[in-house]
């Protein structure tokens, strides 16, 4: 069987991955998303870090207990054998960002706020298309591009 040098090839691996996705995701995903909720300054910036490790944690665990089994199940009942890498990886960043955005669209909003209410409920449609644009491209564009060329680079060294 083919083995794609730019994906993970082992748990380990997988780990380093979804690390290096998920640090580049949530350090650049929440300050954005917080910036246009609530206006770009030093302040709010530095109020984004107190909440980035909570973050961080709960997209680790969505993304292994929720997003990952809810893509992994889905994902073949739309990708044929013949599609390649690129369709591949691309429809899995769009599922994979469509569920944790509906998610973290109303997570997010309790952790930051400190509190669960119906607020995130009532503006979710213009704070979910936010946010999923906003995730996507940092994803296709950032993160993923970034853990494959890592993922690349480990395997060319210990194949040599």
């Amino acid at each position: 069987m083919y083995r794609e040098d730019r994906l993970p090839q082992s748990p380990k691996e997988g780990i380093i991955f979804m690390l290096i996705i998920s640090i580049i995701s949530v350090n650049t995903i929440a300050p954005i998303i917080m910036g246009m909720e609530i206006g770009f300054s030093k302040e709010n910036y530095l109020e984004t870090l107190k909440v980035i490790p909570i973050m961080w944690i709960i997209v680790i665990i969505l993304v292994r207990f929720v997003a990952g089994p809810l893509v992994g199940k889905v994902m073949p009942k739309f990708v044929g054998e013949t599609d390649g890498f690129n369709a591949r990886i691309l429809f899995n960043i769009l599922l994979n960002v469509t569920v944790l955005s509906i998610l973290l669209t109303l997570i997010g909003t309790w952790v930051g706020t400190k509190q669960i209410s119906f607020a995130p409920f009532q503006n979710f449609f213009h704070s979910w298309f936010r946010n999923f644009g906003v995730a996507f491209w940092i994803e296709l564009l950032i993160a993923q591009p970034i853990a494959r060329f890592a993922m690349k680079k480990l395997h060319s060294k210990t194949s040599t």
